[in-house]
């Protein structure tokens, strides 16, 4: 045998090697991309999974209320007015509204296309050019709550979002009534729900039996109905204290607020016993109050006591008010209360 015999090496089995190689890449790129997409998605792309839909909401709600922080920072909100409320006040928008909408919109489009998504704000592209959109994230559900998995046609979701509640008073750096929210309505039923304070960074949310956020879990409620603490709008205060003592007796404290998400916080946090809102709102507005008040055993609804509908083919516009409380015995008290009263009966 020739020891000092050159090795030759065979050029097809490189181009051979080569290719196999090229094909293992190929198919761990692939698996990876299919796992990723699966994250969102049952392997039926009619279907979609809630829980990952809960985390994609709750990643909404907090990447929208950092374009809240940032524009709130800058000189200028570029604030236009929309008109008047029914009340009169001003309906004010500004640059956050707008960016917001781009970041909590088209985040989760893009990780579920399918999803119905309904937004107080229009998309305006020139406010999108340069905002970072998100990636499905599950970490940011604490490894202390369980939460399970549950498949549902995506023809029966309906996502109502609110980029900034609170405008307003957003324009007045009252900065402590501003959220971003997102409801998760199932069949028009509010299911899950997102509360975002982007000042606070506190996150409040609640998926209709089965999981809440860590500062809901513990939460006790008062049903003694003799001491009301009502909280209302800042822009319709005076017609409703006067009614609301009318009918809830003298004794009731009336607290006023702005932003829909913060009072039903404050609902939900103690400092007050009802939401009362005599006029029109708007879905967006208090679908996720509404998802999380009903996860809690607390109830939300017009004031004839009806439910409010979240389906895609309802209006927009609640025009009955509503009342919210975090006791359904609560509500129940005192919406028969108002029902009789006949004040607000249009």
């Amino acid at each position: 045998m020739n020891l000092g015999r050159s090795i030759r090496i065979n050029k097809c089995g490189v181009v051979i090697l080569g290719l196999l190689f090229m094909c293992i890449l190929y198919y761990l790129w692939s698996s990876n991309s299919a796992n990723a997409a699966s994250y969102a998605f049952s392997k039926n792309p009619n279907e979609i999974n809630l829980r990952k839909l809960l985390i994609g909401s709750i990643q909404a709600a907090q990447h929208g209320g950092f374009e809240v922080v940032a524009v709130s920072k800058s000189r200028d909100l570029h604030e236009q007015s929309k008109g008047k409320t029914k009340e009169g006040a001003n309906n004010p928008v500004t640059d956050a509204d707008y960016r917001s909408n781009c970041v909590m919109k088209n985040g989760l489009l893009r990780i579920f296309p399918k999803l119905k998504v309904i937004s107080e704000e229009d998309d305006r592209q020139e406010q999108c050019a340069d905002v970072q959109l998100f990636d499905l994230d599950p970490t940011v559900l604490p490894e202390s709550v369980t939460v399970p998995d549950e498949r549902v046609s995506i023809d029966e979701v309906d996502v109502w979002i609110d980029p900034l509640d609170a405008t307003q008073e957003y324009t007045e750096r009252l900065h402590e009534y501003v959220t971003t929210m997102v409801c998760v309505a199932v069949k028009g039923v509010p299911t899950i729900g997102i509360i975002h304070n982007p000042f606070t960074m506190k996150t409040t949310w609640a998926w209709r039996g089965k999981a809440l956020s860590e500062s809901l879990v513990n939460l006790k409620h008062d049903a003694d109905v003799k001491h009301p603490t009502i909280i209302v709008s800042r822009s319709h205060a005076g017609a409703v204290k006067e009614q609301s003592k009318q009918i809830f007796g003298e004794n009731a404290q009336v607290i006023t607020a702005g932003g829909a998400g913060f009072k039903v916080l404050q609902v939900i946090q103690n400092n007050a016993t009802a939401y009362l809102h005599t006029t029109h709102i708007k879905k967006w507005d208090i679908c996720a109050g509404d998802a999380i008040l009903g996860a809690i055993g607390g109830r939300m609804s017009d004031l004839h006591n009806e439910n409010i509908a979240y389906h895609r083919d309802t209006p927009a516009l609640n025009p009955n008010g509503l009342l919210a409380a975090s006791l359904s015995s609560t509500h129940e008290a005192y919406i028969k209360r108002i029902v009789e009263s006949k004040r607000f009966v249009r």
